[in-house]
């Protein structure tokens, strides 16, 4: 980890020597340092997890012990191996090595093989050693473990990568995937902190506590918290297989060590001596323990093991005392080895807690960046196979009790050989981790998510490509939380997370992305030496006294151990010390070392103490030391207590101690290419972030080799003449994404408002911004044609079909163009000589770029697998979006004519007219300066330096580039007359123009225009389909309705929602309103096939009840839906008989309990109230049928055609808003025997929705009190009622009381 050099010779200025000199696009002997540094984090990370790391987990999981055939046989890893990637065996190939290149190409994994020694013994007699293979893991790209370790930029070539690949990712299933850096919580540091859900623990509970999460070297890490009790005694709490377990503190310390109870006290109240309440409290500790009769050590441990065993499924041989101490290790204090150090860790957070609850000490900030770590890719990678490992050697156990029995020659090694054979394979679940994301885990690794664990590193562009590395997530839990604390900037971030680079929205703060010269530690050294080493600079050792009163003493902790304590006055000389051998790398103390004395203030402020980190996974930056003229690394606690100036006028003697390295410290890699981003709002700075990730750029260099699924490409990307210097510093002319542009800020017939801008045709049809798109389709004949090994790429000879547009191979020809319907592939069955093509089915034309024959894993589909890559040429259109590098992002509205464009006094037409509107309230004033530099610098043939807090108020940019257009014949101010285009007459204002780097962004009206006419239709509902790639249609949502409604068009929404929709014609039976009644009749076999059947209601036995009706075919589905629940739906129409006239059918209004009825010959008609308030009694009838009348609007159309407009009860997750769109029902379930709290709900929610519907099953446990609403209809009692069918429950209302009283 040298950093020192790194950051000191950074280029002064940028320059165009990319342009001048001949050497551009050579390779070069090394590859570039400052972009591999990008992916350092991951790779590092990585290759230290799988050397030292794996060795570690390998001794720390604990042998498996189990009884087979009476015998104790016990299984245990010895060493582990992870093997580079080669080909499977069996293979036929020049090359023994897999490279990421083929895996990409043939879309499989990039993996190297795992072998574990495993020692097994019976009996506690050692039987010999197995060497076993456990399955293939992913490999990181460019890792040791890598093929393409330390090769050269021109040997990467050969291999088909970038010349400076920077790997970092994991090749799976042919996608390039990142484990994304989580933000943890700082191991082994006890964090005090207040949660008040804490307070709902139980009893006596509050919400203060002191929070820890500890983690071994080999990451294994548990989270354990001490809870405050309102009595005055401490509880601890520790998950363990993701359960919550709570034990009091006493019986932790008298089981750690064998210390009387005085000498408990007296380390549990050092430094408070003179506090009577807590030595009470401490006494009271002691106390519960002795109730228990737990005298001593031997007694706690068998009490503990008692009720613990039962949950850490243990032998059953292992002893009380055992299991306890088995608890003690796995549980409790995990990162320290001794049951000491855990002893006096637990006495001092004790004495935390204390102060804490009596608020004599801060609470520490969780969300703040001085409590965090990060949870790097080979952390997680080594966490996951440790528990893949455990889990293995559980299956190994399962075999054994499966097929153990079976074994016949006894124990012998080929008998053990084939059991572990037998054993879970590894490959899977790690694929499945990295291809989903998703962490299927028992003990969870102490981490708070278990989704969103990759993300695929898209090559968009290298911008967006590189800050995949360098993204940092808070994590999946705090995306859902209410409160935005846990998103906020706060000033300890500071030179470690960009304050800019943040998307907006809904990650904002929650994905955070590392300043450019932050770095995370990966490596660990042994820290044996420190504690010798504090002695010899005074501090008294743990058990020792020092010379002053332990109050004025502050305990010094090294990586969460207590080492010993030192006097206040001391504390300064021994931090001073520490930090000069830190800096002058002496006495073996490493420079990532992290050095903090917490001081006492004399009021509550953080709790006081030296602390050392040295731990891997925190994130450290370098400053200048001002006392020893060196670099030194500083992390994120380090820095709240240290000086640290920006400029040279800042430095204070005596007081300042340390220097930035550059003003621009505190950005991101991403922010440092925004030009002159000092002078812009600072939400514009965020906006130009993730806009500079969308810009149509050049991602790669190995275009013929590639075959992402999508590939974005400028065709004549340039290199900005206004930059940064952390441009060239990054050697980013290798990536260009942008074009500098001549843009005139002029408001020019208005097809520049709201933030459109005008282009010259001219330009455009120069190229101006051209691009195309790289796609690719993988073609697998196994999968189309399965079972079939006859089956290969061809043509037939002379087939009219394929029209010549095909080689004989059956692939189009290279550089052929496609259009929608032509030939695209062929293939042929050598044994029937049957030919299949295939045909392209794109609305877009393309040509084809490349064709690449691909085998699989084990290379047997020999020219089975094909990858067509197509390129898609996209000049930009109108409604293609643009944006400058200042968060300027617009469309563009109209290619205008050269002629009629305004042009200046020397005949220059602007390429782009952008509107000065979007100037104030934006407040971009970098972009104004850049056009001024730009311009100069095109004057006078310069790369201008862009880089933030260059200018100030004293030297202002303003006077630096109006001298330099002012000495190259131009107007100070950057501003020009201009000559109207149209009139040619000289425009009155002067107008600002200059040079501006435009970026093409990737949004395109192309791939986002929708237009449907007739189409594909749901085959259930057969409503037209959603989404844009099947041509499907465009939802007509409740809003748009609300908006029709509002206007009163109501035909148009019949339109829309119905006659474009599903409108389809039904029969109905007038008399008893069913739609699923009416049925053709069945003709007897004398009749013939040309006779007119009718059409006849089953239920009714008639055909002349039998109407028409327009209804939406998802009513009918819906309708039969409820028919298959037992529930009849059917059209509500009582008869009337009026004077003697003819039957008319109506449809009522029910609202509050009283009904409107429509009169045959028109005006309403004064009805008979409807019995909706008649209570239920007690009905004994098994099948009765409730009929809920709720508020129901129907309509009749003047051609007495019935028009159902239904609405159904909703789950509880739809508002009864949304229900009252037509073109989505929801059903509603219902049980045949209703509880009472269902009941409460069904007329809760009748009273909220708009619906008639029967309900045909029990009525027994209706409750009167609940249905005031309900009708009971039943037939004529008993079990003939049930014969009846639906039908006999309508009859007319007027009977309806008669029915209802007859019910027993």
């Amino acid at each position: 980890m040298d950093f020192s050099d790194k950051w000191s010779n950074l280029p002064t200025a940028p320059s165009l020597k990319n342009l001048t000199d001949g050497g551009f696009g050579l390779l070069k002997e090394t590859q570039h340092v400052p972009v591999q540094d990008l992916t350092k984090a991951h790779i590092e990370s990585f290759d230290h997890n799988v050397s030292q790391g794996l060795s570690r987990v390998v001794q720390a999981i604990p042998p498996l012990e189990f009884m087979a055939k009476n015998e104790r046989v016990s299984l245990s890893f010895v060493e582990a191996t992870i093997y580079n990637p080669v080909v499977a065996k069996g293979s036929i190939c020049r090359e023994m090595k897999v490279f990421p290149a083929e895996c990409r190409g043939r879309r499989c994994s990039y993996k190297g093989k795992l072998v574990a020694d495993i020692s097994w013994s019976i009996n506690g007699v050692p039987k010999g050693i197995i060497k076993q293979s456990l399955g293939q893991v992913p490999i990181m790209v460019k890792s040791k473990l890598c093929n393409l370790h330390g090769l050269s930029p021109k040997e990467l070539v050969q291999h088909h990568e970038e010349a400076e690949e920077m790997g970092g990712y994991f090749v799976v299933n042919g996608i390039e995937k990142v484990i994304r850096m989580l933000i943890m919580p700082r191991r082994n540091y006890p964090i005090a902190m207040t949660r008040p859900k804490w307070k709902s623990r139980g009893q006596g509970y509050t919400e203060y506590g002191i929070s820890m999460r500890c983690v071994r070297e080999e990451h294994t890490a548990i989270n354990m918290n001490l809870h405050y009790l309102d009595n005055g005694t401490v509880m601890l709490n520790f998950i363990y297989q993701k359960e919550l377990f709570f034990l009091p503190i006493g019986f932790v310390l008298k089981a750690l060590v064998d210390f009387t109870d005085v000498q408990i006290h007296r380390e549990l109240i050092k430094g408070l001596e003179d506090n009577s309440f807590y030595k009470t409290c401490a006494s009271e500790m002691l106390r519960i323990v002795m109730e228990e009769d737990c005298t001593t050590r031997s007694q706690v441990l068998n009490f503990l093991g008692e009720r613990f065993r039962v949950k850490l499924n243990l032998p059953e041989w292992y002893t009380n005392e055992q299991c306890a101490i088995f608890l003690l290790n796995e549980c409790i204090c995990i990162h320290l080895k001794s049951d000491t150090e855990k002893f006096y860790l637990l006495c001092l957070m004790t004495r935390k807690l204390f102060t804490y609850a009596k608020q004599e000490c801060m609470e520490e900030n969780p969300d703040s960046i001085v409590c965090h770590e990060v949870l790097t890719p080979g952390q997680l990678y080594l966490m996951f196979l440790k528990e893949r490992l455990t889990a293995w050697l559980l299956s190994v156990k399962l075999s054994f009790e499966k097929r153990g029995i079976k074994l016949s020659a006894g124990w012998t090694t080929e008998n053990m050989t084939k059991m572990l054979d037998m054993g879970s394979d590894l490959t899977k679940s790690f694929e499945y981790l990295l291809a989903t994301g998703n962490l299927s885990s028992k003990t969870g690794l102490g981490m708070l998510q278990n989704t969103g664990l990759c993300v695929v590193a898209d090559k968009l562009n290298f911008i967006r490509y590189l800050s995949h590395f360098r993204c940092i997530h808070r994590g999946a839990a705090f995306a859902k939380m209410r409160t935005t604390s846990v998103r906020k900037l706060l000033p300890e971030s500071w030179g470690f997370l960009c304050p800019v680079h943040t998307p907006d929205g809904e990650p904002c703060g929650l994905m955070n992305h590392m300043t450019a010269s932050c770095e995370i530690v990966a490596a660990t050294t042994p820290t044996a030496s420190l504690p010798a080493l504090l002695c010899s600079l005074g501090v008294t050792p743990v058990d020792g006294s020092p010379g002053r009163a332990f109050s004025d003493c502050y305990p010094v902790i090294v990586d969460g151990a207590v080492v010993g304590w030192v006097e206040t006055d001391l504390a300064p000389s021994v931090v001073d010390s520490l930090r000069r051998f830190k800096v002058l790398r002496e006495k073996r103390i490493p420079p990532w070392t992290e050095i903090v004395l917490v001081p006492e203030t004399g009021k509550a402020s953080l709790y006081p103490g030296l602390y050392l980190f040295t731990t891997p996974c925190r994130m450290m930056r370098p400053v200048q030391n001002l006392a020893l003229g060196k670099q030194e690394l500083i992390g994120t606690f380090e820095q709240l207590y240290i000086n640290v100036g920006i400029l040279e006028d800042e430095i204070e003697p005596g007081v300042t101690t340390h220097q930035e390295l550059f003003p621009h410290s505190m950005l991101s890699v991403v922010a440092n290419f925004i030009p002159y981003s000092d002078h812009n709002q600072s939400p514009r700075n965020m906006y130009q972030c993730q806009m500079g990730k969308q810009t149509m750029g050049f991602p790669l260099h190995s275009f013929m080799d590639r075959s992402d699924n999508k590939l974005y490409r400028l065709q004549t990307p340039q290199s900005p003449l206004v930059r940064p210097y952390m441009y060239d510093h990054y050697n980013l002319d290798n990536y260009p994404s942008g074009t500098n542009a001549i843009v005139a800020v002029i408001s020019y017939t208005g097809y520049d408002m709201e933030d459109a801008m005008i282009v010259n045709k001219s330009s455009w049809e120069r190229g101006f911004a051209h691009g195309s798109i790289y796609k690719s389709e993988l073609v697998d004949l196994a999968e189309k044609v399965r079972g079939e090994d006859a089956v290969v790429f061809g043509t037939k000879a002379g087939d009219p079909k394929v029209n010549d547009r095909l080689d004989a191979d059956g692939l189009p020809r290279i550089g052929s163009k496609l259009q929608y319907g032509d030939p695209f592939y062929s293939y042929i069955n050598l044994n029937t000589g049957q030919s299949f093509i295939t045909y392209y089915r794109s609305q877009e034309a393309c040509v084809v770029d490349n064709i690449k024959i691909c085998s699989n894993d084990t290379g047997s589909s020999c020219f089975k697998r094909i990858c067509i890559t197509m390129r898609v040429p996209r000049n930009p259109t109108i409604g293609d979006k643009f944006a400058s590098r200042h968060g300027q992002k617009g469309i563009l509205s109209r290619l205008w004519p050269a002629e009629d464009m305004p042009f200046t006094e020397s005949g220059m037409t602007p390429d782009i007219l952008f509107n000065p509107h979007g100037f104030p309230s934006r407040m971009t004033i970098g972009m104004l300066i850049e056009s001024m530099a730009g311009k100069s610098g095109a004057l006078h043939g310069l790369s201008h330096d862009a880089t933030p807090f260059t200018f100030s108020e004293e030297n202002s940019a303003l006077e630096h580039f109006g001298k330099l257009l002012r000495a190259g014949g131009y107007n100070y101010y950057g501003t020009e007359r201009l000559y109207s285009g149209l009139s040619g007459l000289e425009l009155e204002a002067d107008i600002f123009i200059g040079v501006v780097y435009y970026q093409r962004l990737r949004h395109m009206v192309s791939d986002k225009f929708q237009v449907r006419t007739t189409g594909a239709r749901d085959r259930v509902t057969n409503q037209p389909v959603g989404g844009r790639n099947i041509q499907g249609g465009i939802r007509f949502g409740e809003m748009e309705r609300d908006a029709l409604l509002a206007h009163g068009s109501s035909f148009l929404l019949h339109d829309r929602l119905f006659n474009c929709s599903d409108r389809s014609v039904a029969q109905v039976c007038v008399d008893c309103g069913s739609l699923l009644s009416p049925l053709l009749e069945k003709p007897p076999p004398h009749w013939s096939a040309m006779r007119h059947r009718q059409t006849v209601c089953t239920l009714c036995g008639k055909s002349d009840s039998i109407d028409s009706v327009s209804v939406p075919y998802v009513f009918r589905y819906f309708v039969a839906e409820l028919a298959a629940m037992n529930i009849k739906l059917g059209q509500d129409a009582w008869e009337v008989q009026h004077s003697g006239d003819r039957v008319g059918w109506f449809h009522r209004t029910i609202q509050s309990g009283t009904a409107l009825r429509a009169d045959p010959n028109g005006g309403p008609h004064p009805g008979i109230t409807p019995p909706f308030n008649v209570s239920v009694q007690r009905v004994s009838h098994h099948n009765a049928v409730l009929r809920l009348h709720l508020q129901q609007v129907e309509a009749q159309r003047e051609d007495g055609q019935t028009r159902f407009l239904l609405h159904v009860l909703p789950p509880d997750h739809y508002s009864v808003k949304e229900l009252l769109t037509l073109d989505r029902l929801h059903f509603l379930p219902l049980s045949t025997s209703l509880s009472i709290g269902q009941q409460q709900q069904l007329v809760r929610a009748a009273q909220l929705s708009q619906e008639v519907f029967y309900f045909r099953g029990q009525a027994e446990n209706l409750q009167p009190a609940i249905f005031p609403q309900v009708v009971a209809l039943t037939g004529q009692g008993g079990s003939e009622g049930a014969a009846h069918g639906l039908s006999d429950a309508l009859l007319p209302v007027t009977n309806a009381k008669a029915i209802h009283g007859s019910a027993r």
